[in-house]
């Protein structure tokens, strides 16, 4: 049983409009068509696919768990973060600078790789993945 690639991940965020926002206005992605879930929330597209998926206030019914904003996760069991590829290293850094967003760098041992490492505003980890031409790019 192979599986194919990643489809989407979902997160049900504290406040839905500025996950939103910082997933659209920092990051680049795209907000979509979504079909009518009954409950508001957001696709967000990433290269044409809904990559992220935003769960809005929802009723609980049978196998529908919902977890509510009054508790911040700080932990998501062994969950550690979602990596995007990316492009435009230099302006990436400038555009996180430039909204306050915090966020670490480091360049991958052999193949150089250049990666920076973000939370949105939930604590969910972010990885951007650039290639090396774009490393070597930024600190021309």
């Amino acid at each position: 049983m192979p599986l194919g690639v990643l489809q989407h991940y979902t997160i049900e965020p504290s406040d839905l409009e500025r996950t939103k926002d910082f997933y659209c206005d920092v990051l680049g992605l795209e907000n979509g068509d979504r079909p009518p879930l009954g409950f508001p929330g957001y696709w967000l597209y990433s290269g044409g696919v809904a990559t992220v998926h935003l769960l809005g206030p929802r009723v609980p019914r049978e196998g529908i768990t919902v977890r509510g904003t009054d508790k911040k996760f700080d932990d998501t069991g062994r969950f550690d973060h979602i990596a995007f590829a990316a492009t435009d290293l230099a302006g990436v850094r400038q555009r996180l600078r430039s909204k306050s967003v915090k966020f670490r760098e480091n360049i991958v041992p052999r193949t150089g790789a250049g990666q920076i490492f973000l939370h949105d505003p939930d604590g969910v980890g972010v990885e951007l993945n650039f290639p090396p031409e774009e490393v070597q790019k930024a600190q021309a």
